[in-house]
């Protein structure tokens, strides 16, 4: 029988039509219209057979010259990576992935004792949702904000599993490291010094985002995250095996991002796209669904102090090179990020963006 398409079922309340699993554990063949994507978004096959990927880096390699350049190579023409050797201990992660996935299989009523509020990315629901009207991503995640302290919503970290806010601190703890660390090398890689970056975010934000996505017995016609660029400086995010769902955009394809055991996938900001003035760009990437295996992910996202003043940075502005955004608050451009739904790279150009006819009032200082 062929899966329905329809907006209701009579076995599911209409607040459980936008938790996926439950949708799933009730009508595994059902996908509700509001999940059902327009023509020109849904993913394609030819994008699953892609056999491009993206460059893998040994971070405990990079003070090879050879190395550095495939680091500089992948900042300057993927804007994606993965990383080996990276320091953060196996363990970690898979304890990381184990109570992620104890948590997205506890049942409905206890994960929704963490509610993430309507225009806010803290607590378990839908983030970037704003109209009733708008598509749904087939995932369920949960989001939380990490560093400063004071950013933090205690009341929003489960305490079931157990062990989960002892798990997330460690884990985090290595991965900020991991973070700075990239940082130097990425600064590196500019012909800046290593302490460039992490000199100049102060006191920087950190926050996580665990994502579940169920099968879908239609994954032509679903997306499991819309397409989108980061507002972080760098984004490090953990993808189990089980199956293929992150895709980049490059050269006007979807490219997979192939899993590696035990590396971590790394993708760069807005933020930093904004420093080098475009030299180094964050890219478009999106979460495709499978219809028979689930798909796990956890994604840290590394940013500035919300206090930071940032622009192009004068090194990367010349003649041959304008000024292509302007001058803004980090804390700023994060409340538009949040409060606007994912809509590829939309969000930066339309916030920072210098048009051309306007770069000759402005300048250049090199």
């Amino acid at each position: 029988m062929a899966p329905a398409l329809c907006s209701t079922t009579p076995d599911i309340k209409l607040g459980h039509l936008d938790d996926v699993q439950e949708l799933r554990r009730a009508r595994p063949w059902l996908v509700p219209d509001r999940y059902v994507r327009e023509n020109h978004e849904r993913p394609s096959q030819a994008s699953l057979l892609h056999s491009d990927n993206v460059p893998v880096i040994d971070i405990s390699n990079l003070s090879s010259p050879t190395e550095m350049a495939k680091l500089q190579s992948a900042c300057q023409n993927w804007g994606f990576f993965q990383v080996v050797n990276h320091g953060v201990e196996t363990c970690l992660l898979e304890s990381m992935e184990r109570v992620s996935r104890e948590f997205f299989m506890l049942p409905l009523e206890e994960k929704e004792k963490y509610p993430m509020a309507p225009g806010t990315i803290q607590g378990y629901g839908h983030a970037f949702v704003f109209s009733e009207d708008q598509k749904l991503d087939w995932c369920n995640m949960l989001a939380l904000a990490l560093q400063p302290h004071f950013i933090r919503n205690p009341k929003l970290w489960p305490t079931n599993p157990a062990n989960f806010s002892e798990t997330l601190e460690m884990y985090s703890a290595g991965i900020r490291k991991l973070c700075q660390r990239l940082l130097e090398h990425i600064a590196e890689s500019l012909g800046l010094k290593p302490y460039t970056f992490n000199e100049m975010f102060g006191e920087a934000v950190q926050a996580v985002r665990m994502n579940y996505y169920p099968p879908c017995s239609r994954p032509d016609l679903v997306l499991g995250l819309s397409p989108h660029s980061d507002g972080s400086a760098i984004t490090v995010l953990q993808q189990d095996t089980n199956s293929v769902g992150l895709q980049i955009l490059k050269d006007n394809a979807w490219i997979p991002v192939h899993p590696v055991h035990n590396a971590l996938v790394i993708n760069l900001g807005d933020t930093l796209e904004v420093l080098t003035n475009g030299r180094y760009k964050s890219i478009e990437h999106r979460v495709v669904t499978n219809e028979k295996i689930d798909r796990l992910s956890v994604a840290t996202f590394y940013a500035p102090s919300y206090d930071l003043e940032l622009g192009p940075l004068p090194e990367f502005i010349s003649r041959n090179q304008p000024c292509m955004y302007k001058r803004y608050n980090h804390g700023e451009y994060s409340r538009h990020y949040v409060t606007n739904k994912l809509q590829g790279k939309k969000t930066l150009l339309e916030f920072a963006k210098i048009h051309p006819e306007i770069n000759d009032t402005i300048g250049y200082t090199h």
